[in-house]
């Protein structure tokens, strides 16, 4: 099978949108309502959030995002992973670190920082997030 790395533009949106449910499925998050997509659809087109996939015989098998931010890690532009999964089919065979690579270079940002559960360190260990700095938590006022 042949894998082709993209940026996912809001034209198509609705495989990332199938892709995106599929996700908050399997980690047991609230499924988005049309207000929450429209919401996304909007920030991708304003380029607040940045989304890249990998495209497998033309059907879209992966994803994740980039919410550029400044970092104070480096002092300079940084990048917040998020939604990153991968269809269950298309596991085990080197898209993680390509995507990852892939997003990362394309965004232009000089690190990409990413909050995950206790059970997923080994996997972002795995594929290249080696700097340790603490937990991250969210506020949600």
């Amino acid at each position: 099978m042949e894998y082709e790395y993209v940026r996912i533009s809001e034209n198509s949106f609705g495989s990332l949108r199938r892709l995106h449910v599929s996700y908050k499925d399997e980690i047991g998050e609230s499924l988005p309502g049309e207000e929450e997509l429209d919401r996304l659809r909007q920030a991708m087109e304003e380029e607040q959030i940045l989304f890249y996939g990998c495209m497998a015989d033309g059907e879209l098998a992966a994803c994740c995002s980039v919410t550029p931010t400044f970092s104070s890690f480096d002092y300079r532009r940084g990048g917040i992973l998020e939604d990153f999964y991968i269809m269950p089919e298309h596991r085990y065979r080197g898209i993680a670190r390509a995507l990852i690579r892939f997003a990362y270079r394309e965004s232009g940002v000089s690190t990409l920082t990413v909050g995950c559960a206790d059970c997923d360190m080994e996997m972002y260990r795995a594929i290249g997030f080696g700097i340790h700095l603490g937990n991250m938590l969210a506020y949600q006022g």
